[in-house]
């Protein structure tokens, strides 16, 4: 059975089939609705189709809380959409190398951008629950985080009651070296990050993207077996770049679907948004999501710079304006 709208948290993310080994990982530190909207160009639709029945049939956990939503554009459909009753009726060998790591894909071949905020939107507008933490697949929550949430809003009956302002619940992301398990805890995060065998989310790549406003606080305060706001803070400069992950509701703005993920800057225009709301982020203190093992570092990438160079054009020149024309703007906000 199903969590009731207002005992859980969905977890909300997005894929094409390659990075569906990692739906494994994460259901088990989640344990709790995960909703999944894959992206399924042309022949890709197949192998999706088969990855889903493998880690459904061999991983009980996904069977229980995953639901995968595929998708593709008018223009690159499957050549056959069995019916539903077909799909789930497969029952793939378990000892079979899993369908997700088939080297070809549909969508490199034709050279197709990846649809990132479609995605978004897909997989939270599925979400059956009030709270959702909109989310990468590659990032893994730490224990036992819906309960402690839960527990959290029970404390402040935030689900029930209206608050005078909009907020959000902000989770601080990580990286940890290659070949290491991803902690758990915040205890063991910290160790590991005094060590050096972790550090914040996309240091070397865009450290300003994901800077957290009170990271000293969050690292000092004691772990415990609730979860707390440690700091609230704005969208303001030093943090106006600032790409937070963070669980909220329904209410909060969708992703413009107009960007790709290839183009970069896909979340700026819905952070902009909440800012000029003047939406509040509290930062929690006993909760992280920690990237799947492997510092990423910065690479010069020739065609991703003119699809950024476009995408930035785009914008600029097209939806900066109508943004200021459907909000306005406000003092300290910058897109």
């Amino acid at each position: 059975t199903q969590p009731a709208c207002n005992e859980s948290v969905t977890y909300t993310t997005h894929a094409d089939f390659t990075f569906l080994d990692n739906v494994v990982p994460l259901v088990e530190r989640w344990r709790g609705p995960v909703s999944a909207a894959v992206f399924s160009p042309g022949g890709d639709f197949n192998t999706t189709l088969r990855t889903v029945a493998f880690l459904r049939t061999c991983r009980a956990l996904v069977a229980k809380h995953v639901t995968f939503h595929l998708f593709f554009p008018a223009e690159h459909m499957p050549t056959h959409v069995p019916p539903s009753g077909q799909l789930l009726s497969q029952r793939p060998s378990c000892s079979t190398p899993p369908p997700y790591l088939a080297a070809h894909t549909y969508k490199r071949a034709h050279n197709l951008t990846y649809p990132v905020n479609i995605a978004r939107n897909i997989a939270r507008r599925a979400a059956a629950t009030y709270f959702v933490l909109a989310s990468d697949v590659e990032l893994y929550p730490s224990l036992d985080f819906i309960n402690f949430f839960m527990e959290m809003m029970r404390r402040q009956d935030a689900s029930r009651t209206p608050t005078p302002t909009r907020r959000v619940y902000v989770l601080p992301i990580f990286e940890v070296k290659s070949g290491l398990r991803p902690p758990s805890s915040k205890p063991a995060l910290v160790r590991m990050l005094k060590r050096g065998s972790a550090i914040p989310f996309h240091k070397f790549v865009c450290p300003q993207c994901h800077k957290v406003p009170g990271m000293r606080e969050w690292a000092d305060s004691n772990a415990t077996d609730t979860i707390n706001v440690v700091m609230v803070a704005k969208r303001h400069p030093p943090f106006h770049h600032w790409e937070p992950i963070y669980v909220g509701t329904h209410l909060e703005p969708m992703y413009d679907e107009r960007l790709s993920w290839e183009g970069r800057s896909d979340k700026m225009t819905q952070m902009y948004v909440m800012c000029v709301l003047d939406y509040e982020f509290h930062v929690l203190d006993n909760a992280f999501l920690v990237h799947r093992p492997g510092i990423k570092r910065h690479r010069r990438d020739r065609h991703r710079d003119l699809l950024t160079a476009h995408q930035n054009s785009l914008l600029h020149n097209k939806i900066t304006p109508e943004l200021h024309t459907i909000y306005g703007k406000r003092g300290m906000c910058f897109l």
